[in-house]
């Protein structure tokens, strides 16, 4: 067991004696300081202290020292173990300061982007608490479900913020909780209690190839700048869509090495530490998008980068950054409306819509092909793989893209050139929102299908989220005729 009492080390310049409390255990010894001052006429002779309000308050700690230590087991523990346990269990932690240290170990395992969603996860939990050091204390179920609420308009942060968070408690908890030896600063865990929400449904991005011709032939306006925004929004996208639908932080990380035999080779960075395969792939270079290779090629021979997007952005982000603002430049110079602007990621999109819908490959194909992880990621892991599967399906998406005038599979299906209805027809329509029935109606006096999504769409509850997919199926019951079309609120209806 351990013993304790009061005493005095040094004097200091001003003449005073701070107070310590002596730890002894297991012939060890450790000293807590207090608060207290005393001088030499508080102190005995033998440098014991007399002064009775300091040894009330010494022994009033002591008292409380020993309840703590009968409530755990420190048969094998040092005396600096005790001490620690004495002091550190009763401070406050910052869960600010170590949430940003995790944040800084993830960057130096190359965790980048990951530590970025990480970052923006802290810094709105912070602007809502209004402090930038947050305490383990503040961390209550109420504080954490509130800032959560906070987070309900949102699509994806509502659920990857408080994910986020929750993976840094978790990772304080094993770090600063000593659970072998009883010692737990972190007592309690306010993520029990909350209930984290899912995040919206990811919107299809997919365009019909048809329109991918229209961007990609409209001539782009004029410009002062040798290298304009436009100019690289444009040609990036032609080179994801072109090349299986890769990212744009795979094209900003390509090295030299990584390209020859006219076959780029590299890791996916998004999930190459999670695979058993590190995310390899392998593409051949379609032939028409040999001039932007060489236009973007990087002639500097000290610099390792294939392409010269390192050297005019400083991160991978801020290349995509860029991409973004000069597809939806071009986007504005057609005319379209703002709600409606392409991204980057719209074209590795339209890459898988077509392979499957127009080329008539499978999922399984256009999940190899865009370096999508399967059901075989341990076959994958330790097998050669031969990647002219995804070459030859990457050549007919462009093929059927940029030469042919062919229409899309899903253009032919929204013509529906034999459905006709008349005000003389029994219709019957319903409306589904994910999957749940939520308005039905029968009856005639309809002109045209948009009449019946009209009316149907005024039956449907008012909180369904805006740009949310609604299924309207129409029949026209006198010809036996099914038509199902699909509407976003706040454009289709």
């Amino acid at each position: 067991m351990a013993t304790f009492k009061s005493c005095v080390q040094k004097e200091r310049k001003d003449g005073f004696f701070p107070v310590y409390i002596r730890v002894t255990h297991r012939r060890t010894t450790q000293y807590i300081k207090t608060d207290k001052m005393v001088t030499r006429k508080e102190l005995t002779k033998s440098g014991e202290i007399k002064d009775p309000f300091v040894l009330q308050f010494c022994t009033q700690r002591i008292l409380e020292y020993n309840e703590k230590l009968n409530k755990a087991d420190i048969g094998n523990w040092t005396a600096k173990e005790v001490a620690e346990f004495l002091t550190k269990e009763s401070e406050d932690i910052c869960f600010s300061d170590y949430a940003r240290k995790h944040i800084d170990r993830m960057v130096d395992r190359g965790q980048q982007r990951n530590a970025r969603n990480y970052e923006l996860a802290l810094q709105h939990m912070e602007r809502f608490a209004g402090t930038t050091r947050i305490m383990f204390s503040h961390l209550t179920s109420n504080f954490v479900a509130r800032w959560i609420q906070s987070l309900e308009q949102t699509h994806r942060a509502k659920e990857m913020y408080p994910i986020c968070m929750r993976q840094v408690f978790k990772a304080a908890q094993l770090e600063i909780n000593d659970y072998d030896n009883g010692i737990i600063r972190i007592k309690t865990n306010p993520w029990v209690k909350v209930q984290i929400p899912k995040a919206d449904r990811a919107e299809k991005l997919a365009i019909t190839p048809e329109a991918c011709r229209e961007f990609f032939s409209f001539p782009l306006p004029e410009s002062k700048m040798k290298l304009p925004l436009v100019e690289l929004g444009r040609d990036v996208a032609m080179m994801v869509l072109c090349l299986g639908g890769i990212n744009t932080v795979d094209l900003f990380n390509l090295r030299k090495e990584d390209y020859h035999g006219g076959i780029i080779h590299y890791q996916r960075a998004k999930t190459k530490k999670f695979r058993a395969d590190g995310a390899y792939m392998e593409m051949r270079i379609p032939a028409i998008i040999l001039p932007l290779f060489e236009k973007y090629a990087n002639k500097d021979e000290k610099d390792e980068h294939l392409f010269v997007f390192s050297q005019r952005h400083t991160t991978n982000d801020s290349f995509n950054a860029n991409v973004n603002g000069g597809i939806k430049q071009v986007c504005r110079a057609m005319g379209m409306p703002k709600d409606e602007e392409y991204s980057v990621y719209t074209f590795r999109h339209t890459w898988g819509t077509v392979a499957q819908n127009d080329c008539e490959a499978s999922i399984s194909d256009v999940a190899f092909a865009m370096n999508h992880s399967s059901g075989h990621k341990v076959t994958r892991g330790y097998i050669k793989l031969d990647f002219t599967p995804a070459w030859e399906l990457n050549e007919k998406v462009v093929d059927f893209i940029f030469f042919s005038d062919k229409p899309s599979v899903e253009g032919r299906k929204e013509e529906e050139p034999n459905f006709r209805l008349s005000y003389r027809f029994q219709v019957h329509g319903t409306a589904f929102f994910q999957g749940k029935k939520l308005a039905e109606l029968t009856d005639t006096g309809f002109n045209n299908v948009d009449e019946v999504i009209a009316k149907l769409a005024g039956q449907l509850p008012d909180d369904i989220p805006a740009r949310s997919m609604v299924v309207f199926k129409i029949e026209n019951m006198d010809k036996d005729q099914t038509v199902v079309y699909q509407r976003m609120k706040g454009k289709g209806f």
